[in-house]
């Protein structure tokens, strides 16, 4: 099943070239800022969720339908750094996600299809990140590789925007706007093996990141165990699973595209004219 809000804040099941409304499914009481799907995941979790019957809801053609961010406000947005070999050489890195861990972005980066990437700085680099991103579905705790899926709602694309600046990761990756999630979250029923999945990403209409799945240092399983290790994971947690080789600047007017097998496809656009130069963000002394 491929679940989407849309039309601010509409819960719709998406089938083909339609989606039909399940809104007054899922959200008695009012869903909150987390959206009508985070509060679906939860009620999943707890096995007090009805099952969502399309049948009964209002039919809309997709494309006359404005789809936000499947989950605006996750709990937490967890980031794995250098979990690709190719993006690990390109970048020149000595250590990988073996070395570094899992580190946090901030919820408030979140965006949905068609909006924009908004460009903090003129005079520092910023790049794209194609990623899978799974979305939690129960309370994890340490668990084992063997039992994370069963801990897993679905899988989405995302994208990890970063600033190539000297601050942390969760700095340069938690700017608003810096996490494009989308168009939709496919259940987990759907994806058998989240490790092989054909991922590609483009920017202004050029192939910057073609990769599979298959070669994530840390997969899926072994990363939401990690993961679990170190923080309880909750329902409508994310988690972005690394980018390949291929990351690159962006442009203002810049398209980027997201398109993962069996999953979907993300696009959203560029705005750099807001940008300033880097010497005069907040708190920067001169000399």
């Amino acid at each position: 099943m491929r679940l989407a809000l849309f039309d601010k804040g509409r819960l719709g099941v998406v089938d083909g070239d339609t989606i039909t409304d399940v809104t007054d499914q899922v959200t008695l009481p009012p869903a909150g800022a987390a959206g009508a799907l985070h509060h679906f995941i939860e009620k999943v979790s707890t096995g007090t969720a009805a099952a969502l019957d399309p049948a009964r809801g209002r039919r809309v053609p997709l494309a006359q339908a404005t789809l936000d961010a499947p989950l605006p406000r996750p709990g937490k947005i967890i980031g794995a750094p250098v979990n690709y070999l190719d993006h690990k050489a390109e970048m020149d890195y000595p250590t990988s996600i073996a070395d570094l861990g899992v580190f946090l972005k901030a919820n408030s980066s979140v965006i949905g299809p068609g909006q924009d990437v908004v460009l903090p700085y003129s005079d520092k680099r910023t790049d794209q990140e194609g990623e899978l991103g799974v979305v939690i579905g129960r309370t994890a705790t340490a668990v084992s590789a063997d039992d994370a899926l069963d801990h897993v709602f679905g899988y989405t694309c995302l994208l990890d925007i970063t600033v190539r600046s000297g601050e942390d990761r969760s700095t340069r990756k938690s700017f608003d706007t810096f996490t494009p999630i989308g168009p939709w979250v496919v259940t987990a029923d759907e994806i058998p093996d989240p490790d092989r999945l054909d991922l590609r990403c483009d920017v202004a209409g050029e192939t910057r990141q073609h990769t599979n799945t298959a070669h994530l240092i840390f997969g899926v399983r072994e990363l939401v165990a990690y993961a679990s290790s170190v923080m309880t994971l909750h329902p409508g947690d994310v988690i972005a699973t690394g980018t390949p080789a291929g990351v690159g600047p962006l442009g203002d007017g810049d398209r980027i595209v997201v398109e993962i097998e069996r999953i979907g496809r993300l696009e959203v656009g560029v705005d750099g004219s807001r940008a300033t130069p880097y010497d005069d963000r907040p708190g920067h002394r001169r000399g």
